[in-house]
């Protein structure tokens, strides 16, 4: 039997219907991170003393600045996904970028946005 050079057009179907979840999910959840991030929340702390203030101002310095890496990464899940679905158009999703083979179906169905076979993300180590 010859081997697969690309997905039929009903397993790009199948993987187009995935990524397109995932990317209203990510949206969604970049939304709520930019909300967050946007606005401030008052607790109420302006008649607490000084020094609480300050361990407050810390902690939410820190959250506020891993909001932030997530927002990125959750940015850059977003362009993955949607350079997946451009791939669907080409025709060239699901092929691997260093093999040339085809990636297997269940590791495209966990990360929809991969480029690479198990055996050229091992190799990369």
């Amino acid at each position: 039997m010859a081997e697969l050079t690309r997905y039929s057009d009903k397993d790009l179907q199948e993987f187009r219907d995935i990524i397109d979840k995932k990317l209203i999910e990510a949206k969604e959840d970049l939304k709520l991170l930019k909300g967050q991030l946007d606005h401030s929340d008052d607790h109420g702390t302006d008649d607490t003393g000084r020094s609480f203030n300050m361990m407050e101002d810390g902690s939410e310095t820190m959250s506020r600045e891993e909001m932030a890496q997530l927002a990125v990464r959750q940015e850059k899940f977003i362009v993955n996904l949607s350079n997946a679905l451009i791939r669907i158009e080409n025709k060239t999703y699901g092929i691997c970028r260093v093999t040339g083979k085809l990636i297997q179906k269940q590791r495209l169905k966990l990360v929809p946005h991969a480029t690479l076979s198990i055996e050229a993300k091992n190799a990369q180590g």
